[in-house]
């Protein structure tokens, strides 16, 4: 279950949310009321599907336990703390400044402040963006936002529906991709230099199975201690590195 955020990107109310689709506002997810389909939510459901936004239809309760005015009409709205970039332009950045496209590919990263940090590290290892998928994925909330340092005004992040897809459109375009994962080959082992995009997934469920066959080779973290995991973020951070580290070579 989503963790409610206490600031102004819930929008309540029908009226609302019509409007804050139709001024273009990015939306990451809207709730309706199971089973309501009156005009104004049905023009919702239409607006929504125009932006490619999630649509979660759950009980009263759950939007009685959302709400924060008590007057959400059947259906409140999370909009995104920031635009949505998009993938060409991480891929034209790169052109620009004569580097191998680095990116960032996300997939079950629920946690906010998880992404935030990630986005952080992306920044600051010289990443073009980072993409993540519509479900199963938190968005672009305020918590990211304040996490992220500062990250989000110059690393773009996109928001696709489907991450395989989006892998192999992407190795059309000569891109290789590489998955963090604790049964792969030592990250020190592997060739990781030209365009590359590293995939993260969550401590807990990882990389989906679907992505992780979709890349060309798995990353282990040499771990000497007594737990079994890092933080998806400090995973992401440490593989980031040695990417970094082979590009300097």
């Amino acid at each position: 279950m989503e963790k409610q955020e206490s600031n102004e990107f819930i929008i309540e109310g029908r009226n609302a949310v019509i409007e804050a689709f139709r001024s273009g506002k990015p939306v990451d997810r809207v709730y309706i009321l199971d089973g309501c389909q009156d005009g104004p939510i049905l023009t919702i459901k239409r607006e929504a599907r125009k932006q490619d936004t999630l649509i979660k239809y759950v009980p009263r309760e759950r939007l009685d336990q959302l709400s924060e005015t008590g007057k959400h009409q059947g259906v409140i709205a999370w909009a995104a703390a920031y635009e949505y970039g998009d993938i060409e332009t991480m891929l034209q950045a790169a052109k620009e400044k004569g580097e191998p496209p680095f990116l960032f590919l996300l997939d079950n990263i629920e946690d906010p402040h998880n992404l935030g940090a990630i986005i952080r590290t992306a920044n600051l290892a010289g990443a073009h963006g980072v993409i993540i998928p519509k479900n199963r994925a938190v968005g672009l909330t305020a918590t990211v936002a304040r996490t992220s340092a500062g990250a989000l005004n110059y690393t773009p992040v996109a928001k696709v529906t489907n991450l395989a897809k989006t892998i192999e459109e992407l190795k059309e375009k000569g891109l290789w991709f590489v998955c963090a994962d604790m049964e792969g080959d030592s990250m020190y082992d592997l060739d990781l230099k030209g365009p590359i995009g590293l995939v993260i997934g969550s401590e807990g469920e990882g990389v989906g199975r679907l992505v992780k066959e979709k890349c060309d080779m798995t990353a282990a973290i040499p771990m000497k201690g007594d737990i079994d995991s890092l933080n998806a973020s400090v995973a992401a951070g440490v593989l980031a590195y040695e990417i970094v580290r082979q590009r300097l070579l």
